[in-house]
């Protein structure tokens, strides 16, 4: 894979939206893939202050979610810690001229110097962006929303926090429905909480959620409206001999993703991505080591809290490679065929545009290789939580730190 172009901003933590459109193909070089561009900026969120609970809510994104297109405009839903809010963006190339009532400059028109009736007409103008808040959907969440997914009826969506999720209907704002609720009674008596949901890829009825005990839970909504008891329980039993301080915390899943053929799912903890076959409750058909030398240096990643870092998991669009971020801005791809994997850097340091990236390789202990790097000088400042692949193509998003690389498979 080569980098096509990477953009130099954090666009989640203040509350905006960016969004990169792929250029047209140039006409003398067809074969060469045209440049990501913004497209489109906007505030999404603004800091909000809760007086009832003397709580500040940050602007800062937690997810983002494109809706499928239905016309020439774009529709997507972006959610921080407790409101979530629908965006419609659109394209402007002509303005309407010759008001009846209102002047060019948009003054009003003394009604009595109206003497005839003008046909307004669309004059052309430079294209323009416009980004309008369709729907807020707020006030549904007592605890930090840390996931929305998208129904395949295109209808609905849910929303989930830590111990609750609400299923929304897009026309309807002030009103959500609970479907799964793991409050307890005593709150002393809590023992996990909800870390990741969504929505199955064409089964509108079915949803699964993660927790935080590494557990995932099929759900199916035709059972029951509020669906505190699951149709499939999936957790895998615990080696005994791994067992230690950091068990519990590294088991717990930060990401949950259905394949696109809806057969499998697939998990993320925080040294494993596992794929689980919906057919099989008691084991995960297949795991990956993400960064297995970290085991050792789990007492000091806690003590930095780096422990609690929340990586995201990716399929491609044939579900046979997997993608996963880890630290150093390494970022993992482990073929499911071939059970070959790699590891790649995303850094302006060792990247330039339309470079070929280069394995990377993580030493441990004994002689470190040229191209190797050592476990010791890894930075855990410096981690790739998001990524996104496009649903067709070979062409990756990678999310580092405040910079975004877009990269895509070599074209001869």
């Amino acid at each position: 894979m080569y980098i096509n172009t990477f953009w130099k901003k954090a666009v989640e933590v203040g509350g905006r939206v960016v969004i990169f459109q792929r250029e047209q193909e140039s006409k003398n070089q067809p074969h060469r893939r045209g440049e990501y561009n913004v497209y489109s900026t906007f505030q999404s969120h603004e800091p909000e202050f809760d007086y009832l609970k003397s709580l500040e809510i940050e602007e800062k994104i937690n997810k983002i979610r494109w809706l499928p297109q239905q016309n020439a405009a774009y529709f997507l839903l972006s959610t921080n810690d407790k409101t979530v809010k629908l965006w419609k963006v659109s394209e402007r190339d002509k303005r309407p001229e010759g008001y009846n009532l209102k002047d060019e400059d948009g003054r009003l028109r003394d009604p009595s110097m109206i003497t005839m009736l003008r046909v307004p007409v669309l004059r052309p103008m430079d294209l323009m962006v416009e980004a309008t808040p369709r729907r807020v959907f707020a006030n549904a969440h007592t605890y930090h929303i840390n996931s929305i997914s998208v129904n395949s009826d295109y209808e609905t969506y849910m929303s989930a926090d830590d111990l609750r999720i609400n299923l929304w209907n897009f026309e309807i704002t002030n009103q959500s429905f609970n479907i799964v609720d793991i409050k307890p009674a005593n709150m002393e008596e809590l023992t996990e909480v909800i870390t990741a949901a969504e929505f199955h890829p064409h089964h509108c009825n079915t949803f699964v959620y993660s927790s935080s005990k590494g557990t995932i839970r099929l759900c199916d909504m035709r059972a029951s409206a509020l669906c505190d008891r699951h149709s499939k329980f999936f957790e895998e039993p615990e080696d005994p001999s791994n067992r230690s301080f950091f068990s519990e915390i590294i088991s717990s899943i930060s990401d949950v993703k259905f394949s696109h053929s809806g057969r499998y799912i697939m998990t993320r903890d925080y040294l494993t991505v596992k794929v689980w076959d919906l057919n099989m409750e008691n084991r995960p058909i297949e795991t990956y080591q993400v960064h297995d030398y970290l085991r050792s240096k789990l007492c000091s990643l806690y003590e930095n809290d780096c422990i609690f870092d929340k990586f995201e998991c990716v399929w491609n669009g044939s579900d046979s490679v997997i993608m996963t971020g880890s630290y150093n801005n390494f970022f993992r791809m482990f073929d499911r065929n071939t059970k070959r994997d790699v590891t790649l850097e995303a850094s302006r340091e060792n990247s330039k545009p339309r470079a070929i990236l280069k394995p990377r390789k993580v030493c441990v202990g004994g002689k470190r290789r040229k191209d190797e790097i050592s476990v010791d000088s890894l930075d855990f400042s410096k981690k790739i939580l998001h990524t996104a692949w496009h649903p067709s193509e070979n062409i990756i998003a990678v999310a580092a730190t405040n910079n975004l690389y877009i990269f895509q498979d070599k074209v001869n």
